[in-house]
């Protein structure tokens, strides 16, 4: 009997974890896309779906890393918008505070454009100060090299800054027009034949009609 309620115990114990994890997993600040090309604008979405521990989200703090040539806050009448500047005048950080706070089974986003230069690094990561009601959770530790970010407990949003995109205009033209001409059938020589007779048989019976109006008249 002891036996059983040992495997018992166990297997719900086992049970538990095994929700948990996934539970744990996906209780991140997220952002989408996580990729840019260097150079180009694009639009960053942070979002969650839970608050600090019970406690419902009242504000979101990012702060922004080296390498961005601009960045503007999307307006949204769910959140109230606080901007920091540093002495360069860019931006160095964004609070978004809700005007309601976010229930912990509520999914909460908030976003920005951004561009990047041709000299923006690699990696972007966004430091996020999640406030709530009671408590907080600062989501800032970057993975080594090597390690898994999917194995801390509190990983700070990154983007990933791809290669500069090629103007392939001329190129993808060029490409295109000699892909055309190979593709384009080639001139049939029967058929240049064949309309050529044509027209000689036709200009003969021309000139026969002509000689024969002439004679009868």
């Amino acid at each position: 009997m002891r036996s059983t309620t040992t495997l018992t115990v166990g297997l719900i114990g086992g049970a538990l974890i095994a929700i948990a994890a996934p539970l744990a997993a996906s209780a991140h600040v997220t952002v989408t896309p996580d990729e840019i090309a260097a150079g180009e604008h694009g639009v960053l979405t942070f979002a969650f779906s839970h608050g600090c521990e019970s406690s419902p989200t009242t504000s979101l703090k990012i702060t922004m890393p080296e390498g961005l040539a601009s960045v503007a806050p999307t307006m949204d009448s769910d959140w109230s918008i606080d901007v920091e500047r540093g002495d360069d005048g860019l931006v160095s950080a964004v609070t978004y505070t809700a005007v309601t706070p976010v229930p912990i089974d509520l999914r909460g986003a908030v976003s920005m454009s951004i561009g990047l230069d041709e000299d923006t690094p690699e990696t972007l990561a966004f430091p996020v100060v999640q406030t709530c009601v009671e408590g907080s959770t600062e989501w800032t530790q970057l993975a080594e090299d090597g390690e898994d970010p999917h194995n801390l407990d509190n990983p700070a949003p990154v983007v990933t800054v791809a290669a500069a995109e090629s103007d392939g205009h001329e190129s993808g033209h060029g490409g295109t027009d000699a892909a055309a001409a190979e593709s384009a059938p080639a001139p049939d020589p029967l058929g240049g034949i064949l309309g050529g007779t044509g027209l000689a048989a036709g200009l003969a019976a021309l000139v026969i009609s002509v000689l024969a109006y002439r004679r009868r008249a």
